[in-house]
């Protein structure tokens, strides 16, 4: 069975966002850029399904300019076989990406498809349901424990949900998208990141794939949110309680 997991380059998570002067959009001129933080756990996560024994190939696709194939080099040097560059333009929304998937899905033919719950430079949280919607599979999302059942084709899947936990059990080729606890990504070694270099990474475009991108989405404007007033020492419980009563409302 093969495992196909997405990567996205984000900015990275410990870079203080800047809003460019035109407010059309983040900066990312001269920004550290690297692998979203929930797709490295969709990645670590497939590399130990194929490290049980439980499947045969991983691979990690990524897209978006070819700023992206860092990205994908990071997650060979992780551990994955191969990875697929699909060359499109650096802004594209979840239906066009679900999309960009689902073609894939229908060339590689994986039997399980792994994402990140949702990409931390947007937060949409859409593709993962989006892709199983067009692929008509199931999904398990917001995966905090996943088991595969090798000779009943099924993928058992823990989420956290408000009240508790919930399992999934999901007949296989399914979705399904990670969660935070459910794995910590490993790092790269020197040695991985240097074998990393020689292994294939295949570029393909929208076009070859039959899929149009476009949107029905325009950014009007993106604004920093307000400043946060800074923190008062208060110098007794008396003074904290009349805060709370009569400041608290205010922002």
């Amino acid at each position: 069975m093969k495992i196909m997991v997405a990567v996205k380059r984000v900015v990275d998570y410990a870079v203080k966002i800047r809003v460019k002067p035109d407010k059309s959009g983040v900066e990312t001129s001269n920004v550290k850029m690297s692998m979203n933080p929930f797709c490295e756990i969709a990645l670590e996560e497939a590399l130990r399904i194929k490290e049980a024994g439980l499947a045969s190939e991983v691979i990690a696709v990524s897209m978006g300019p070819n700023q992206c194939l860092d990205t994908l080099r990071t997650g060979l040097a992780m551990g994955a076989d191969r990875a697929i560059h699909v060359d499109a333009p650096p802004t594209l929304y979840p239906l066009s990406v679900a999309k960009l998937l689902k073609a894939l899905v229908d060339v590689e033919k994986p039997g399980l498809l792994i994402l990140g719950k949702q990409a931390i430079d947007d937060d949409c949280n859409q593709t993962g349901q989006m892709v199983a919607g067009l692929l008509n599979w199931p999904q398990g999302t917001f995966a905090s424990k996943v088991v595969l059942d090798k000779e009943k084709q099924v993928a058992t899947v823990e989420r956290e949900v408000d009240g508790g936990l919930e399992t999934l059990c999901l007949d296989l080729p399914a979705v399904i998208t990670t969660d935070l606890r459910l794995n910590q990504p490993r790092y790269a070694t020197l040695p991985n990141i240097m074998k990393a270099k020689s292994k294939v990474i295949k570029k393909v475009t929208p076009q070859e794939l039959n899929v149009e991108i476009k949107s029905d989405l325009e950014v009007v404007q993106v604004t920093e949110p307000p400043k946060r007033k800074a923190g008062v020492l208060v110098s007794s419980v008396d003074e904290l309680i009349d805060k709370l009563r009569n400041e608290a409302h205010v922002i």
